[in-house]
């Protein structure tokens, strides 16, 4: 500090620099930056000719004394860190900003405003291709330093409060960097990770029942059951005139504020909450709460005389929620007694105003700091709101609502990127509207593709409009083919489950969200760049997903993906590719883009209805191909914030691979928590593997049983996955798992996964059509039904005797080519065998 100005250097590549004409500074929390008592890295301090002259590991600041405001001739910063030099000074533009993120995606068309009718363009964000980034704080709202941290104004006087972070090519340090002074990402509850189902649409209770009814019958796990507006009174004769519908005394429609049950929908609010709690699921209700309190509210009379608002007047009581007051009664009187009754959450759809009461304070962000600390300051459990982004400093409260888009390629195109490039300012849980909010129906094929992004994002929600009855949101009404892939798909998603959570876990840690683009790791690359829809899911599943439509009559779309340096596993396909180049893969529709990295372990779970089901017994371990691998995972109370306190453990995982012999370790678990298993088995998934020859666990010889469970291991043929079943132990103690695989060609093993399923669905097309020999030209005495259906219950017979892996893969093979020369020549005489044609064409690369 030195007269008019104050340099603080926060970590190695920040430094806050602040100017203010009086000489005071801000020690309160500003909305941004809520903790600056970090630990106080090294540095130095000197003065120089009349400069002052400040050096980290990272930077050197030079100050000339006297100067008074910031400027480019008394301030300069250079830098060199993360792989990089560069130097800065007062009104720069910093041109490489990888940008962040937007309050919404409402009306939105892709990447077009539709209202607007121009391209959006993301706000900056603390990443960019300079190596450095300047925030500047300068007029934000504070909080003081009451029970509950309220928001308040500066004052008008000039000054400057900025913030300098320098990271080079380190993406991830400035993350780190950000985090430690803006706030942790906070872990969200386990269910959130689940399914949830929405829809804006007048359901009622017995609608619900028997929505969630046809879920549990039809196999399809659900864990969060969003009810929209039209649980609380909508259309009231008094909300009409001569037929239309009129404006309240706030000015905003009539009904759509609403926090007062419709007793004709639901009948027995407590009760259906009960009951909707007793099925294992979380219901959250939709506020738009911009009118306030309205006379016809049940809790009007207590809001009015609470706010000094004489009820007999029927004088609406105003919305404002940066007042303490109107806050505490808003809470107390009216919210937190329907949390009592079974709400476990709100979405805050808040559309109206951008201004409060406070200048600089933005009605967004403030609904999402006041909703989320009181429920982490009442509760006892995890706190959480689904509302917009209000703005930097909005990560501490998740999860984002991203708005109203198009059910349009153009919207799903657009996701994957914006997704991913909010964890440029720690936003990493944005929930989109599966398959768009409006516009014409979505085809399956659309809906698919767009439920897959889904899958592997933060947070899986389908929602649509009511104005078109025609926009599904309940899976099974799509063709039957379409709907079995998509509850494969919510099935593969709790599958991942412990993966995701961990992932979770590390963002809490490190400041890097779950998904996040390629550009952390790869900085240097340009493809890392340049393939913006690409994204990694967890440190270790690389996504790409397909957003745009096959050509018409085509069973297969080629996508081009960058992978980076390394190998990587084809999920779908079970390719082993190299990296650091663009490679060209077909995808079916039941199939898109994921590669995992070499080497990686996957954390998943036993299937389940709802997160909550069952413990996570056995965990499953897939163990990817690789040299050697390891992973920590993640558990905890999944609704508690007893892991900010230690409470919480992790299980080490590793495994070394030398030729022919596999070494999997499992570590004791790492700290504890109230409710942790003391005993678990364990199942180990090593895909693309041959049959081993021998496993034991900690020196116990495991037998092959074909249909077995516990203590033993058996052979997936169909997906050539050695299954390893683990028996039941205590967690505390290490686990040693040695495999012996045969010495085998294992080029047999590269892609087969899904040469074996594309045979199959040709034996099954072949069934289907070949007794229509005129129409299909089909000659059992010129082709070979049979060689077909013989070569396509390889895996079966696999799986039935794995010590012919070797052989009949080999075989399989040279069949194979026999096959696809078999339907050339067929594709050329009937059309409707090009298609599989071509699949079995594709398969082979």
């Amino acid at each position: 500090r030195r007269d008019d100005v104050r340099f603080t250097v926060l970590t190695p590549g920040v430094v806050r620099m602040e100017w203010a004409e009086d000489g005071v500074f801000e020690d309160r929390a500003s909305l941004v930056f809520i903790d600056r008592n970090v630990e106080t890295p090294s540095f130095t301090r000197a003065e120089e000719d009349g400069w002052l002259l400040i050096r980290t590991d990272a930077l050197e600041l030079r100050y000339k004394l006297g100067g008074g405001r910031f400027a480019a001739d008394n301030l300069e910063i250079r830098f060199d860190t993360g792989g990089m030099e560069g130097t800065w000074r007062p009104g720069m533009d910093n041109t490489g900003n990888l940008h962040g993120t937007l309050r919404t995606l409402d009306t939105m068309d892709g990447d077009y405003n539709t209202t607007k009718e121009k391209k959006i363009e993301l706000e900056p964000g603390i990443l960019s291709r300079d190596g450095w980034v300047l925030i500047d704080d300068t007029g934000r709202p504070v909080f003081d330093d009451s029970d509950w941290p309220w928001v308040t104004a500066r004052g008008e006087k000039e000054h400057q409060d900025l913030y300098f972070f320098a990271y080079g090519r380190d993406y991830r340090s400035a993350l780190a960097d950000f985090i430690s002074i803006a706030g942790r990402i906070p872990l969200p509850p386990r269910y959130v990770f689940g399914n949830w189902f929405s829809r804006w649409r007048a359901f009622s209770e017995l609608e619900l029942r028997e929505l969630v009814g046809r879920f549990e019958s039809l196999d399809v796990p659900l864990d969060v059951l969003v009810v929209d507006m039209d649980w609380h009174l909508t259309s009231l004769p008094e909300f009409f005139a001569d037929g239309q519908r009129i404006k309240d005394q706030a000015g905003e429609s009539a009904g759509w504020t609403g926090f007062t049950w419709n007793r004709s929908f639901f009948p027995d609010p407590r009760e259906f909450l009960q009951w909707a709690g007793g099925k294992g699921l979380r219901t959250c209700l939709n506020l738009h709460p911009a009118s306030g309190f309205q006379p016809h509210e049940e809790k009007y009379e207590a809001m009015a005389n609470a706010m000094g608002v004489d009820p007999a007047t029927k004088k609406y009581v105003p919305f404002a929620i940066t007042d303490k007051k109107f806050a505490r009664n808003y809470f107390e009187l009216v919210l937190h007694p329907m949390e009592d009754e079974g709400v476990d959450f709100w979405w805050l759809d808040w559309q109206q105003w951008d201004t409060t009461a406070i200048p600089g304070v933005n009605p967004i962000f403030y609904l999402n700091y006041v909703h989320f600390t009181d429920m982490d300051r009442r509760q006892g459990v995890r706190p959480l709101i689904y509302h917009r982004w209000g703005g930097l400093g909005n990560h501490r409260y998740q999860i984002g609502f991203s708005g109203d888009t198009r059910t349009t390629w153009a919207s799903l195109d657009f996701q994957p990127y914006f997704t991913a490039t909010a964890a440029n300012v720690g936003f990493g849980y944005w929930s989109h509207d599966i398959g768009g909010f409006y516009g014409d129906p979505n085809t399956p094929e659309n809906f698919t593709r767009w439920f897959q992004l889904g899958v592997f994002s933060p947070i899986l929600k389908t929602h649509a409009t009511s104005g078109d009855f025609n926009i599904l949101r309940r899976i099974w009404l799509y063709p039957h083919e379409t709907f079995v892939h998509l509850r494969d798909l919510v099935h593969l998603r709790y599958q991942l489950i412990p993966y995701i959570y961990t992932a979770a876990r590390r963002a809490y840690d490190t400041g890097v969200s779950i998904c996040h683009p390629l550009y952390y790791d790869h900085p240097d690359s340009d493809e890392a760049y340049a393939f913006r829809n690409e994204y990694m899911f967890g440190d270790d599943l690389l996504v790409h997903p397909i957003t745009r439509p096959m050509e018409e009559g085509a069973i297969l779309i080629d996508q081009k993906t960058w992978l980076p340096q390394g190998e990587w596993f084809e999920w779908f396909s079970g390719a082993l590719l190299e990296g650091d180049r663009v490679v060209e893969r077909p995808f079916m529709i039941d199939e898109l883009p994921v590669y995992v990295r070499a080497g990686a372990i996957v954390p998943m779970q036993p299937r389940m209805l709802h997160t909550g089901e069952k413990p996570v017994d056995p965990l499953i371990l897939v163990v990817f191909p690789g040299e050697r691998g390891s992973t920590r995972v993640y558990e905890d109370e999944g609704n508690t914030d007893g892991y900010m306190d230690g409470l919480c453990s992790h299980t080490p995982i590793s495994f070394e691979r030398d030729g022919t012999a596999m070494e999997v370790v499992i570590g004791p678990v790492e700290g504890e928590f109230p409710g942790m298993l003391e005993s678990r088995a364990y199942e180990l998934r090593l895909p693309n593997t041959f049959p081993p020859a021998g496993v034991t666990v900690d020196g116990t010889p495991l037998e092959h049983q074909r249909d077995g469970s516990d203590a033993c291991w058996n052979y997936d043929g169909q997906t050539l996955t050695t299954r390893i079943f683990i028996p039941r132990g205590d967690v505390h103690e290490r686990k040693v798992v040695n495999i012996v695989f045969p010495l085998a060609d294992a080029s047999l093993l590269d892609g087969a996964k899904r040469r074996l399923a594309v045979l199959y669905k040709l034996a099954v097309f072949l069934a289907d059509t070949r007794n229509y020999w005129r129409q299909t030209k089909w000659s059992d005495a010129k082709y070979s039904s049979d060689l077909v259906m013989h070569t396509g219950h390889t895996g079966l017979r696999i799986g039935r005797d794995p010590s012919t892996a070797a052989a009949e893969l080999k075989q399989f093979d040279a069949d194979y080519d026999k096959i696809v020369a078999m339907l050339e020549q067929l594709s050329q005489e009937v059309d409707i065998y090009a298609p599989y044609f071509e699949l079995l064409k594709a398969a082979e690369r």
